[in-house]
């Protein structure tokens, strides 16, 4: 028996309302650009609609012009999706709660991850969305995964409860230490002063 290896998301396909909503919420709220529309080929009355999330991946949408909004909050019983998160930077992060309240949008709030900050609201047809960002940078050649992968390790060692900052700036050290040749004999702290 063989895995079948992912390689990264290819896409994400919600049920929508009609085209304008997902427009107005997907490109008009959340800024991805609107790309690419066909008809959903395995279901001529509706039409499939593509965005760009702003890594290339794709956000789509399944339109009907006769289905309206319901913001009543989907389903999160077993085998259904409790919300999905974008990536965004530190300086739209910091505007999130400002730029959801002058739309009228509520949301929660921002809430301490430990490794990164999030907020979350509701798009028009119920679906939690969640805003995310980073409190780090990953060292060069290294990805936001080998930095989280360090860092829990590095927290189970220790016996906390969640990753904190500390177990992120831990991880890099360690991940530099390994990615990066030096031509000190010894690379421990110093103290020059």
């Amino acid at each position: 028996m063989r895995k079948l290896q992912s390689q990264g998301v290819h896409h994400i396909t919600l049920v929508g309302a009609d085209r304008q909503t997902s427009i107005d919420f997907w490109e008009g709220v959340l800024g991805m650009p609107f790309i690419f529309e066909q008809p959903n080929l395995d279901k001529a009355s509706e039409s499939h609609l593509y965005f760009d999330p702003g890594d290339g991946r794709l956000i789509t949408v399944f339109t009907d012009e006769s289905r309206r909004p319901d913001p009543e909050r989907t389903p999160t019983g077993i085998g259904c999706v409790h919300h999905i998160a974008f990536a965004v930077s530190r300086a739209t992060f910091l505007q999130a709660v400002g730029r959801l309240d002058e739309r009228g949008i509520r949301h929660s709030g921002v809430k301490d991850r430990g490794f990164m900050d999030s907020i979350y609201f509701q798009d028009p047809l119920g679906l939690l969305v969640e805003l995310a960002s980073y409190r780090f940078e990953p060292p060069g050649g290294c990805t936001h995964a080998d930095v989280l992968f360090a860092a829990h390790r590095i927290r189970v060692a220790r016996g906390d409860a969640n990753i904190a900052e500390i177990h992120l700036a831990d991880a890099i050290e360690e991940l530099v230490a390994a990615r990066q040749p030096t031509l000190s004999a010894d690379r421990s702290p110093r103290n020059p002063y």
